[in-house]
């Protein structure tokens, strides 16, 4: 059976809304029945960039290229000036975006991975790296082993779909949706006054986000609305969150149910559970998955993960994978600290980057920041922090220095100070 018809036998009985996307209201009947003439220029096998976002014909389109065998790439706009890279790099075919359809080859370009899949005529999906170190990674899975984990029954909420298209989050929660019969609520906007507004008039009870997103709604005031509407529960992942932040969430909206979500590219979203609702502790499992620690790094072997990179060499170490996470343990919980990469070393001491940017949080101006190292003749590196300040308020760097110096060890304090936006990506995590 394949994907279309699998999902058609799912939802055959339901008049249930599906999906919400620019206040057009559709039942997984409407989307199925979408036509494209650009079906019949993919060929099983083919490798298919699809730019765009989770509305009703990319959707459908996501769906018709697995049922057809093709290896499928999503993007979205806002990596336009990757994409000619992204298509080199996963040995693009065909990219679809709208109506738009174009052909970039007509002989393949061989890769052991794409040929394997060929060969046992199954669907594939390239994934990209946030490529925070170097330019990113394009991930193949086999995409029928990617949906195994949908197939068990589990609870749906009604959804809003923030993380995005070429985000394996994103497609978690479509999938997820897909197979349980929920309803996905595509934002208008992915701003944080747009999707306190989603929130309020579709009737969202899930909210899956980053702690940059969570940190801006409670700055801007909004976070006070989401009292009133019908959201349940706010899971936050990507980056890590950090105390405070989750704290004042935890006080504002004592109501909901913040949990922590972790998984990667490489390996997929993994069962995760949290400590507490207040908590940065949890377990990391899921059937097929094993963790270990070593040296302080997270290390995973999962059942489901990627068949490998497609631009770099397998990272896996006899089926295990660091995942470059340095992490504390309490018993059998786990607790992110920073990542090994990282870290910072002044005159010996290992310094985290968190632990600099969770003090520069506590400021009751800043925004967002971002510390990292610089050279230094004397001590090998110092510590520099970007802190960007509340809309319309200004900081003083001697305030700063201030306010590090009460709360900081010698060690710890930076060196330097720049008063400056700090960059966000298109998945609304630091870069």
């Amino acid at each position: 059976m394949g994907i279309l018809q699998e999902l058609t036998e799912i939802h055959r009985d339901s008049d249930q809304e599906f999906l919400i996307s620019g206040r057009q209201v559709l039942r997984f009947v409407d989307i199925r029945s979408v036509v494209f003439s650009e079906g019949a220029e993919v060929k099983s096998g083919d490798v298919v960039a699809v730019v765009g976002d989770f509305d009703a014909r990319n959707i459908r389109l996501l769906l018709e290229l697995i049922e057809r065998r093709a290896i499928v790439v999503p993007l979205t706009q806002a990596t336009r000036q990757f994409h000619d890279r992204f298509f080199e790099a996963a040995r693009v075919d065909v990219v679809i975006e709208g109506n738009d359809v174009k052909r970039l080859r007509t002989k393949r370009r061989d890769h052991d991975l794409l040929q394997k899949l060929r060969r046992n005529d199954r669907p594939g999906l390239v994934l990209f790296t946030s490529g925070t170190t170097g330019f990113p990674k394009a991930i193949l899975h086999d995409f029928e082993i990617f949906l195994k984990r949908y197939r068990t029954p589990r609870m749906a909420l009604r959804t809003l779909n923030f993380l995005l298209f070429d985000h394996i989050g994103g497609l978690n929660t479509l999938l997820h949706t897909l197979f349980n019969r929920g309803c996905v609520v595509v934002p208008r906007d992915r701003t944080v006054e747009a999707v306190t507004r989603d929130v309020e008039e579709y009737g969202v009870e899930l909210l899956p986000t980053t702690p940059t997103f969570l940190r801006m709604l409670l700055l801007n005031g909004l976070v006070k609305r989401l009292r009133e509407t019908r959201l349940r529960i706010v899971t936050y992942g990507t980056e890590a969150m950090d105390r405070s932040t989750l704290e004042t969430l935890c006080r504002e909206l004592p109501d909901l149910d913040f949990r922590q979500t972790y998984g990667m590219s490489e390996l997929g979203i993994l069962r995760v559970t949290s400590k507490a609702r207040g908590s940065l502790w949890m377990k990391v499992g899921g059937e097929g998955v094993e963790t270990r620690v070593a040296q302080g790094t997270l290390w995973i072997r999962a059942r489901d993960r990627m068949l490998g990179y497609l631009n770099a060499d397998s990272p896996f170490v006899n089926d295990w994978y660091d995942t470059g996470d340095l992490v504390e343990q309490d018993e059998d919980y786990l607790r992110i600290v920073g990542r090994s990469q990282e870290v910072i070393n002044v005159g010996g001491l290992k310094v985290l980057p968190g632990e600099i940017e969770s003090c520069a949080l506590q400021h009751p101006d800043v925004l967002c920041a971002k510390a990292t190292g610089r050279p230094n003749p004397l001590t090998g590196q110092h510590i520099e922090v970007r802190c960007q300040p509340r809309d319309g308020v200004e900081i003083d760097r001697r305030d700063l220095r201030k306010f590090f110096r009460e709360r900081l060890p010698d060690h710890m304090r930076p060196h330097g100070i720049v008063i400056g936006k700090v960059v966000i990506g298109h998945r609304h995590k630091r870069l």
